[in-house]
């Protein structure tokens, strides 16, 4: 399975493999925006703790909040509901598309987890790298703050 691992306070995002069917074991039977322990995960991650945010399968259908299965299932979805985009859709109408629980299970193939709480050494590529900000502030007293002008 591959982890996602994102960290909101650097800004950057790494990818990881974990093969260790022991390790993933602890992973499955969470839900989406349960918080897991890094130690289960590996010693790189001892002291962290994640967020479950989300997910896809091996034919890449994403898991979905509120979904209480572990299987694939089809949901009736309007326009611009998460996992249905809506090109061409009428005001009112819905349409069948599949979509993934939100249990873990052994058919997900990659796992997005956020970064909660930081632990003892930095992740290499993941903690320790800050990403600058891609754009700035567009309202004249967040453009004085930030550029300390008053």
């Amino acid at each position: 399975m591959k982890i996602n691992i994102a960290d909101p306070q650097s800004g950057a995002q790494k990818m990881f493999e974990i093969d260790d069917e022991k390790k993933l074991q602890y992973l499955y039977d969470m839900r989406l925006a349960q918080e897991v322990t890094g130690v289960h995960l590996g010693d790189e991650f001892k002291g962290y703790i994640f967020r479950v945010m989300g997910g896809q399968d091996k034919q890449g259908f994403a898991m979905k909040q509120g979904v209480l299965t572990a299987d694939r299932v089809r949901l009736l979805m309007s326009k611009n509901t998460q996992g249905c985009r809506g090109y061409g859709m009428r005001k009112g109408e819905r349409k069948r598309k599949s979509v993934r629980g939100c249990i873990i299970s052994h058919h997900i193939s990659v796992l997005h987890l956020l970064v909660v709480k930081n632990g003892e050494q930095p992740i290499d590529g993941l903690t320790n790298r800050q990403i600058p900000r891609r754009l700035g502030p567009k309202r004249a007293s967040n453009i004085r703050k930030l550029f300390n002008l008053t």
